[in-house]
């Protein structure tokens, strides 16, 4: 084991405190997103639900790291989706961007000038937009169809400014809406399968047409809630 050596002035005992601290800070803030949800929530799952495109997710700085991470579980969990980066959206990614596709766009504050900015474009688009912020009066919320509250009382970083209390509530209401509407499509262990094959997940998973299905002719199939398709029927080793 290598030994490290710290600044003389590193106070071990703090550091552990402060590491209490963070998880109760960040446990608290996630038990009253839990009291707070409402019917909002239910609208923007049934938003993407009704969504014939795909799922934009937008979001700068910290937001758009935990953007992306919630895109990647709503693709691995069947909703089509994907991430944009707003700023390069005003520089022409908005043009991946068409009718039919559904915006879910966080911020804190809701005035990050790289998704206000696009507010007006995304109207003209007629794409639903779903907010997830903490500022319920900001220019996002004011222009979102559905807002999903993402305020915390204090981020856990001692000065109260680094994102950390603020980007686990935001990964959460992602994971809470991934969660939704895999149960919701009825989304189930072979379809996880079909986009997880390697890792830890795809050995456990063992992927494997059924026994006795030797052609996709007498391959028995069901109907993928998440765009419609049809596929073969797997089990599992």
């Amino acid at each position: 084991m290598t030994t490290t050596l710290a600044p003389a002035s590193f106070d071990a005992k703090r550091a552990q405190q402060l590491a209490r601290d963070t998880f109760k800070t960040e446990a608290e803030a996630l038990l009253a997103l839990a009291d707070r949800v409402d019917d909002n929530f239910a609208e923007a799952v049934a938003l993407i639900l009704a969504t014939t495109g795909r799922v934009i997710v937008m979001g700068m700085g910290k937001s758009g790291h935990v953007g992306r991470k919630i895109a990647a579980t709503f693709a691995s969990t069947g909703t089509l989706a994907f991430f944009v980066h707003p700023a390069e959206a005003g520089h022409g990614d908005m043009g991946m961007v068409t009718y039919g596709d559904l915006i879910v766009a966080i911020s804190n504050s809701g005035e990050s000038s790289e998704l206000t900015i696009l507010l007006p474009l995304i109207k003209h688009l007629d794409v639903p937009l779903i907010a997830v912020t903490g500022g319920l009066h900001s220019t996002l919320a004011k222009h979102a169809d559905v807002v999903l509250d993402s305020s915390v009382h204090r981020e856990a970083c001692p000065l109260n400014l680094a994102p950390t209390t603020s980007t686990t509530a935001q990964l959460a209401i992602g994971d809470a809406l991934a969660v939704a509407l895999l149960d919701a499509r009825d989304f189930r262990s072979e379809d996880f399968a079909r986009s997880h094959p390697m890792g830890a997940l795809g050995a456990r998973l063992s992927l494997t047409p059924s026994r006795g299905s030797t052609s996709s002719s007498n391959a028995s199939s069901r109907t993928n809630s998440s765009n419609g398709t049809r596929g073969t029927r797997y089990s599992f080793a």
